[in-house]
């Protein structure tokens, strides 16, 4: 499977993104997507996660962000609303495949700047 992130860019503090990623190849309805992201100098942390009935959301981005998948599209995408300067960061689409065996797969990422 390969992953393809985009809508990257740079916004100013209290505008809004939307981040798209789509999966070519085997993709199966019940995958699980993520995003996650990488700023300068920190470790890779999840944002967001959805199944086919949950989404969560890290504490940092409840309420501002919001993770949506669409089967049919084989897409994920995150609505990223109220972005502050420490949302910048590489973004990362992750696929969680368990069938036919337990894979995960990574998109490119696609880089978020916000100024202040």
């Amino acid at each position: 499977v390969q992953l393809q992130a985009s809508g990257g860019g740079l916004v100013q503090a209290g505008g809004s993104l939307r981040l798209s990623c789509a999966a070519a190849g085997s993709f199966f309805s019940g995958d699980d997507w993520a995003w996650y992201r990488q700023a300068p100098g920190k470790e890779r942390e999840l944002v967001a996660s959805i199944t086919n009935t949950v989404a969560d959301y890290a504490e940092s981005v409840k309420g501002r962000f919001t993770i949506s998948r669409d089967n049919a599209q084989k897409t994920v995408d995150l609505e990223m609303r109220g972005l502050k300067p420490e949302d910048t960061a590489v973004y990362y689409c992750h696929l969680n495949q368990r069938v036919p065996r337990p894979q995960d797969f990574w998109g490119q990422g696609t880089l978020v700047t916000v100024s202040s």
